[in-house]
């Protein structure tokens, strides 16, 4: 079973990333979205898993690519907080 975390802990630990960017920094790190190749490899895996046909290999890729997503998707949360404030 994978752990849970607390997220205000999350939040608290990692609110301090705020103070290294930039203000383009910010806009630049929301706007991210990777590129067309990486979208199309994920878009595949993706849509493999759902069928249930991934090997162990592509099972860990993808699995790597969704953790990956969750940390860019809380960076863009914070750079958009940060954006927000000012």
């Amino acid at each position: 079973m994978a752990a849970t975390i607390d997220t205000e802990a999350f939040d608290r630990a990692t609110d301090g990333l705020l103070q290294f960017m930039t203000r383009q920094q910010a806009e630049a790190l929301v706007q991210y979205r990777g590129d067309q190749t990486l979208r199309s490899r994920i878009d595949a895996l993706a849509e493999r898993n759902t069928e249930g046909e991934l090997t162990e290999a592509e099972q860990a890729e993808y699995a790597g690519y969704v953790r990956a997503n969750k940390f860019i998707a809380t960076l863009q949360a914070k750079a958009r907080k940060l954006l927000a404030n000012g």
